[in-house]
């Protein structure tokens, strides 16, 4: 009777081992006595498909995060070291420092004002014109996505991307006024200028219900993918008022001022050059081929205009400069920076040889007949190409390139002029004219606060003297030796 029990036993354990479950459990580390215990899951296929689009948004949302992070630290590299080279070496050497600081002093004071309400102001919800304070001291901006503005990054890297293009913004127009604001004017007037301009400018463009956001249903839908007009056209007419109001340096322009150090400036102007791929390809706000799009535009546009420039230069003035290369360089960046992610690349050829040209006119030639002292040319680059780039996206936007014009059904619709839309050329007329507006009345406004105040320009012993003794008391190079 014993030997038919064992064999009965036997044969259990042995159907037990062979189990379905226990050839489950063991590649997990399940012993034999708790695999009879474990049902295996069966997976059915929509939660397969659901898994696998979970693990295929996880790894698009990893991969956009990680290009916006890129691009913000891209675009940090545009004002220090980018601009602060560029512009310090365009100066002269007793002015080198100063002209530095300031914008390495916008890397700071933009920074806290951005992070207390400046975001805010122009992402938050508001009006048409500018937003209001959900967004203030950051509140409600942490890891998930803004489905507003992005849907797979994180709410706090798309802030952090867009305070980079609040940063070198004011820092442009310091170019215009180089070698003669005292620092402590520069630092109120662009506090003032950050609320009351830039601001407003970035929410009608880009805040969600702003005046002229394309993407979620502004009045006039102006397109501007980067910034042409929020930080360019903005900037540079500042740029001009700024000059206009302060007058001209000590003895321009009878006295030759020439820059101190084009080799500082050329550096400054490649750095310029690869940060910029953060600022138009970065905007597409993911990895996907949008962004390639905007990087292949942004250097076809630059590499033409600084060809276009360099022609110009040469035919009348008889040599090409390395100065004017540069110069025409960051003046096709600047013009196609509205137009990046719109156009392909051929056009985006265009627009940098008619913006590398038609800046060197503005710079050669408008400036010399009107006499104003733009001293680094921030209105003849940024103010004259982010007008032309802003007017060119609406002749050359194609819908294949960014559908951002759809019917009630989903269906693109036609960008720009040369596709059909001659409407759209209007709208981009009605963004640059506001652009400019704010920017003349607005800077005018802050200007004749911030004078009335605590002045704005320094004496004429000081700007003799240097800005880096009189402001700041150093300066930038010791030529005296040592034993």
């Amino acid at each position: 009777m014993k030997t038919p029990k064992r064999l009965l036993l036997v044969w259990i354990a042995f159907l037990v081992l062979i189990s379905p479950a226990v050839v489950c459990a063991r590649p997990q580390g399940i012993g034999p006595s708790a695999a009879i215990l474990v049902a295996p899951h069966i997976y059915t296929d929509a939660e397969r498909i659901a898994q696998l689009e979970r693990k295929v948004a996880d790894a698009q949302g990893s991969a956009d995060n990680a290009w916006m992070l890129t691009s913000a630290a891209l675009v940090l590299l545009m004002t220090g070291p980018g601009l602060a080279l560029f512009y310090g070496g365009l100066v002269r050497k007793k002015n080198v420092l100063a002209t530095m600081l300031q914008s390495f002093a916008m890397m700071s004071l933009v920074t806290i004002m951005w992070g207390l309400f400046g975001y805010s102001l122009a992402f938050g919800s508001g009006n048409s014109f500018i937003g209001g304070f959900e967004y203030a001291f950051l509140r409600g901006v942490g890891g998930d996505p803004n489905s507003s503005y992005s849907a797979t990054i994180p709410h706090l890297t798309f802030m952090i991307y867009q305070l980079m293009f609040a940063v070198i913004t004011p820092a442009l127009i310091t170019g215009a006024f180089a070698e003669r604001m005292k620092f402590k004017a520069m630092l109120l007037f662009m506090a003032l200028w950050s609320v009351v301009v830039y601001s407003p400018m970035a929410h009608m463009v880009w805040g969600k219900g702003g005046l002229l956001n394309a993407s979620l249903g502004g009045v006039f839908p102006t397109l501007d993918f980067a910034g042409g007009t929020v930080v360019h056209v903005t900037s540079g007419v500042s740029a001009l008022v700024c000059a206009l109001y302060l007058g001209k340096r000590l003895g321009y322009p009878n006295e030759s001022v020439p820059p101190h150090s084009v080799v500082l400036s050329f550096i400054g102007a490649c750095l310029l050059w690869v940060g910029w791929f953060g600022f138009n390809a970065g905007s597409a706000l993911s990895a996907g081929s949008l962004a390639s799009s905007a990087f292949v535009a942004t250097h076809f546009a630059a590499a033409t205009a600084a060809a276009g420039w360099t022609l110009a230069e040469w035919r009348h003035g008889g040599k090409p400069s390395t100065l004017g290369a540069i110069s025409g360089a960051v003046a096709g960046l600047v013009a196609i920076t509205p137009a990046a992610g719109f156009v392909k690349p051929m056009p985006a050829m265009i627009i940098g040889l008619i913006a590398g040209i038609l800046c060197y006119l503005m710079v050669a030639r408008v400036k010399a007949r009107y006499g104003y002292d733009d001293s680094l040319d921030a209105f003849g680059v940024h103010g004259a190409g982010g007008t032309i780039g802003a007017i060119l996206t609406g002749v050359f936007a194609v819908s294949v390139v960014n559908p951002i014009f759809k019917d009630s059904n989903g269906n693109a619709l036609a960008s720009g002029l040369i596709e059909g839309n001659a409407h759209q050329l209007m709208n981009q007329l009605v963004g640059v004219a506001i652009a400019w507006a704010l920017g003349i009345v607005g800077t005018l406004a802050i200007l004749f606060v911030v004078d009335k105040l605590i002045g704005l320009r320094v004496s004429q012993e000081q700007e003799t003297q240097g800005l880096d003794l009189s402001q700041h008391g150093e300066e930038g190079y010791d030529w005296e030796t040592s034993m």
